[in-house]
């Protein structure tokens, strides 16, 4: 499939009744085109995000103050909305008085048990929950803590918090004590909200005895609230979940804009993860928009994203509740066709998935769209690394047909998109459509300068409020600044390659960290996987370009080889053919290495970087933190010791 093949056009209906269409017709200039339309959300900031404010009614006290104040970047003093006043609970749960009876969440398990909650039964939840946490002493600027799977109860203490105005950080139950020890400790939660372990794939995980380590590297903790999910034994100390609930009504308190949220980190594949800050204002702002403009979300419609607690997707995906759809938590395996099922079994409308699960079931050879009635599905969602164009064209061929399929970029630091879909153009192969309103996004050469139709840095000439308040003890905001704001003075660089075509299309390339430079060609490793991973004999793969160190280095790849294939001399050969007629005869490596796996961070990621850094020499413990790995002893294959096993 040639990149740039148009696979989907909207129809007039689509068009028409698209939630940005409307808010289109509602601007007083009159845009008549997406273009024109992204131009003016970036070139008039403030009227822009005033008018997301007025448009979607936020609830709170806007104020009389400026939309932004200080800055330009917001490690120089810039404020958003700094006299404004409102909570991200209260428009969470804004829906629940005008549909009370109707279904908020729906939520299922690996062997397809789960429960549903209805507006009002959320809503008052919720209010139990933050009696129960105010009776434990949490008031506003503390943190909760949550060391759990993607469950009701993780949503509805996140509510009470934030309606406290306390902050809240999660991580899945999968990480190790260490890794969770690194997050929260930074942090020092009043509260943590646990559970005793969680089953995967039918498998029970008991997780108490790392909990007990967890609790005791906390001493700020003043309660441990515990979720019974694999034994009804107590666990002394804590508070079982049922008796932390109160009797409560809805209250919210309002807070200024940006009043710490919640904290997210960094994978921290080197050294401590960097705990990053959003603020209420922000999410709330950047979520509607996103969520109801570009993903076109509204409230007879059911959102599904498939994440754990300890990606910024679950932000992204409980913030569906602003528009009033009903949203699925589902805590299980994604082997298999089981996402595809649980979408057509829940009438799912928008469906998220992570690239690499789109590559899977097309590896597969699975056809959900014969199999399964998707009839309800109208967008799916692509992220976590960039998807190729092979993996749009199979979304057309097996899924369905007429769905918009929106590949998004962006990340935990904004916990959105920078670039994504929107319903008002076409789908081409591997291609993402557009760059987000209120998102100025270029490509900067090596000088600094925007560059079109050119492979660059992917960088932020304009702030957004989405961008964190900060990191979690910061002084002078000296992390903050180093990590987006150290190579272009007043510009957020990300960190990516990305390409913006002339009509605004954006093509992602991968980290620019990892680039492949061989001979002066640069190349994102998304295109070298694409043509490896291509292979049948091929599971995964992972590519380093070990130059930089003032010489050019190997390219050296790592094969994780299908169940049952070897690394045959014929094999090799039709690896060097391909990439050398579909990348270039630079881009053959210089060895092939088999490996029993590919290291990977708990949220997925490849681990380009810390691996090259390894054989560039540094020191292993300094350039990965293994308690981040999904599977730590992986990364074993990967000295330089073991690398010289080569074929």
């Amino acid at each position: 499939m040639q990149e740039g093949t148009t696979l989907w056009e909207p129809s007039r209906e689509t068009v028409e009744r698209a939630r940005i269409s409307a808010f289109m017709r509602a601007l007083p200039s009159g845009p008549r085109s997406y273009d024109e339309l992204w131009r003016w959300s970036v070139e008039d900031v403030d009227g822009f995000w005033q008018t997301v404010w007025d448009y979607f009614g936020i609830v709170g006290d806007r104020g009389e103050g400026p939309v932004r104040e200080g800055g330009p970047t917001p490690v120089d003093g810039l404020r958003w909305f700094p006299s404004a006043r409102l909570n991200y609970a209260e428009n969470m749960l804004r829906h629940a008085a005008e549909r009370p009876d109707r279904t908020a969440v729906v939520y299922r398990t690996d062997d397809g048990s789960g429960l549903e909650l209805t507006w009002a039964e959320l809503a008052g939840q919720v209010a139990r929950a933050r009696a129960g946490l105010a009776a434990l002493g949490v008031g506003r600027g503390d943190r909760v803590a949550g060391y759990l799977p993607n469950r009701p109860e993780a949503l509805v203490v996140m509510l009470a918090a934030a309606s406290l105005g306390a902050a809240w950080s999660s991580c899945s139950p999968d990480f190790g004590a260490p890794s969770v020890i690194d997050r929260f400790q930074q942090i020092e939660p009043k509260v943590l909200l646990a559970v005793d372990g969680y089953v995967h794939n039918g498998k029970v995980f008991d997780r108490r005895e790392a909990l007990g380590e967890i609790r005791a590297a906390l001493p700020t903790l003043s309660a441990t609230v515990l979720v019974n999910v694999v034994s009804s034994d107590p666990v002394e100390g804590t508070l079982p979940y049922p008796e932390l609930f109160r009797d409560g009504e809805p209250a919210f308190d309002r807070v200024p804009f940006d009043q710490p949220l919640w904290i997210l980190y960094s994978s921290g594949t080197t050294g401590l993860p960097k705990p990053i800050v959003h603020g209420h204002g922000g999410m709330v702002l950047e979520h509607v928009k996103s969520l109801a403009l570009h993903q076109d979300i509204g409230p007879d419609d059911v959102f599904f994203w498939f994440t754990t607690t300890g990606w910024m997707m679950w932000n992204y995906l409980v913030s569906g509740l602003m528009t009033g759809a009903t949203i699925v938590l589902f805590d299980g395996a994604p082997g298999g066709d089981v996402l595809w099922r649980l979408a057509a079994e829940t009438g799912t409308t928008h469906l998220g998935l992570g690239a690499p699960y789109v590559m899977a079931s097309r590896k597969a050879g699975l056809t959900p769209g014969r199999s399964l009635d998707l009839s309800a599905l109208r967008l799916i969602g692509s992220t976590g690394s960039p998807l190729p164009p092979e993996g749009f064209s199979w979304v057309y061929e097996e899924v369905k047909r007429d769905v918009l399929l929106g590949s998004l970029s962006g990340g935990t630091d904004i916990c959105s998109g920078f670039v994504g879909p929107v319903p008002l153009l076409p789908v081409r192969a591997g291609v993402i459509q557009c760059r987000a309103l209120g998102a100025k996004i270029e490509a900067f050469d090596e000088a600094g300068r925007p560059v079109v139709d050119e492979v660059g840095e992917l960088v932020l000439t304009e702030p957004m409020p989405c961008m964190p308040v900060g990191f979690w003890n910061d002084p002078g905001n000296t992390r903050y600044r180093e990590a987006y704001f150290e190579d272009f003075p007043g510009v957020w660089r990300h960190g990516d390659w990305v390409k913006i075509l002339p009509d605004g299309g954006c093509v992602i390339y991968g980290r620019s960290d990892s680039t492949l430079n061989r001979g002066g060609i640069r190349m994102g490793t998304s295109d070298f996987y694409r043509v490896v991973e291509s292979f049948e004999e091929i599971a995964d793969s992972l590519v380093i370009d070990t130059g930089g160190l003032g010489a050019e280095g190997e390219l050296i790849l790592y094969l994780q080889l299908a169940p049952g294939a070897e690394l045959t001399g014929d094999l090799l050969t039709r690896l060097r053919t391909a990439l050398r007629a579909d990348l270039s005869p630079r881009h053959v490596p210089d060895r092939f290495v088999p490996v029993p796996g590919v290291p990977r961070t708990l949220s997925g990621k490849k681990l380009e970087v810390p691996v090259r850094k390894i054989l560039q020499g540094i020191d292993p413990d300094k350039a990965v933190n293994r308690d981040s790995l999904a599977d730590p002893t992986v990364l074993d294959h990967y000295l330089p010791e073991a690398t010289d096993a080569t074929a």
